[in-house]
């Protein structure tokens, strides 16, 4: 199967491209994910091997923080069955999990974040998921167009 692209947000007070690069190996459980298409996502498409544009959302200015590799593909996200997690589910159980997580792993913090705004201006963009207005999915695909683009974007950005 090709490798696909992924785009996945997270405020920064909550976690962010700081908090994976001073995890062990720079790698991370993406839990906490409490929205039904962006856990389908995690549990049924996102692969090992697949590349993440890391975004900061809420934060000045949202963007682009940073490059991840996805290092264990979907499995049930434990926060939800513990009742001391801020992610806790009173519904999900271990025989029946609910909510999926990822692993991932830092490739690259960028210098500094490449704002939503520059991607907005930039051309072949126009239809990226995080360019729409009220596109709030916490995981969302990008084309290998898009990828391209915002690869060559980061070169000429940064």
């Amino acid at each position: 199967m090709a490798k696909r692209y992924w785009l996945f947000k997270s405020e920064p007070d909550c976690f962010s491209i700081e908090d994976l690069a001073a995890s062990p190996d720079q790698t991370a459980h993406w839990d906490g994910v409490r929205n039904y298409q962006a856990r389908n996502l995690l549990r049924d498409d996102v692969k090992k091997g697949d590349e993440v544009l890391f975004y900061h959302s809420s934060a000045k200015p949202t963007g682009i923080a940073g490059l991840c590799v996805v290092s264990r593909a979907g499995y049930p996200d434990h926060t939800a069955w513990d009742p001391d997690s801020e992610h806790f589910d009173p519904k999900a159980r271990p025989d029946n999990p609910i909510w999926y997580m990822v692993d991932v792993t830092l490739k690259k913090k960028l210098p500094e974040t490449l704002p939503l705004k520059v991607l907005k201006e930039t051309a072949g963009l126009e239809e990226m998921m995080v360019t729409q207005r009220g596109a709030r999915l916490s995981v969302q695909p990008v084309r290998p167009n898009e990828w391209k683009i915002i690869r060559k974007l980061l070169r000429d950005y940064l």
